[in-house]
């Protein structure tokens, strides 16, 4: 079992803008952290402002930020890292989380690019990483993500992805949803991915719902249900790592709270079962 080295524990909720007045008032009961990408945040006053305070100063938070741009040709914006060192010390949040992905070159793209799988992509992302670990004054985690091209690719996504990891010493971001999404996309065995990912680094995990384009394109939204088969791939990286913490995406065409906190307790009851099946394993051993 791996969960007393996690900074937090159980099923967790990502908190939107339109729903913290709720959460505040009437707090979902399977929820026990919660995530928030600080560009939304940073600066925020007034109402929201303290409506945030107060949910800090009473339930776990994580950070999954937008805008690092990690893989960015772009110099670091060392001084938006400096700006979210602030805020994570503020709200007392340990764990920052980015995509491994980038968002930036001379100004803003708005959307998740995808790194080139190259050998000098890892050097280049890794010291970056460092970086901002330095800064930060913590390790950050990266996610795995979503893409739907792969420009330049010289490496598989897998080694790509746990080149950067170890170069840089920093730790994973599992979501189970991109590794859903991009086997389909991109024809490759969701589970073997998922076993070939380190799960020493894993500081906690996503799941999600996504968009059917077509039978071989899906498009990660964040705007539905999670589907049977990512409830699937949960259930076995719970098998294959432990229970680690996980965290229920949803960004767009937000359901009612209650419909929310049923997801997130879903999340649970798989957690309590593996926790409960690994717990009679090790005691007939």
């Amino acid at each position: 079992m791996h969960e007393p080295r996690y900074p937090i524990r159980g099923a967790g909720l990502g908190l939107r803008r339109e729903l913290i007045a709720q959460a505040v008032e009437q707090p979902p009961p399977a929820v026990s952290f919660y995530e928030v990408a600080p560009e939304n945040w940073i600066g925020v006053g007034g109402r929201f402002g303290r409506l945030f305070r107060a949910m800090t100063e009473r339930y776990p938070f994580v950070c999954h930020g937008l805008s690092l741009s990690i893989g960015s040709p772009a110099a670091l914006d060392e001084a938006f890292v400096r700006r979210v060192k602030d805020f994570l010390d503020t709200h007392q949040i340990q764990v920052y989380t980015e995509h491994l992905s980038y968002t930036s070159d001379d100004g803003q793209l708005y959307d998740l690019m995808p790194i080139p799988f190259t050998e000098a992509a890892v050097h280049h992302v890794a010291e970056r990483v460092r970086r901002v670990q330095d800064i930060l004054e913590r390790r950050i985690a990266l996610e795995n993500v979503s893409y739907y091209a792969a420009p330049g690719q010289q490496l598989r996504e897998i080694d790509f992805i746990n080149a950067v990891l170890t170069e840089a010493d920093c730790d994973l971001l599992l979501d189970v949803n991109n590794i859903y999404v991009n086997s389909i996309n991109h024809g490759y065995d969701a589970v073997d991915f998922l076993e070939a990912l380190p799960a020493e680094r894993v500081v906690y995990g996503h799941v999600a719902g996504h968009y059917v384009e077509a039978p071989d394109l899906l498009v990660d939204t964040h705007g539905a249900a999670v589907i049977d088969p990512v409830w699937d791939l949960l259930a076995h990286a719970y098998g294959a790592f432990g229970v680690f913490p996980t965290l229920l995406e949803r960004d767009f065409n937000i359901p009612p709270l209650e419909q929310l906190n049923a997801e997130v307790a879903r999340i649970a009851a798989m957690q309590a079962h593996h926790e409960s099946t690994a717990d009679r394993a090790a005691a007939h051993a």
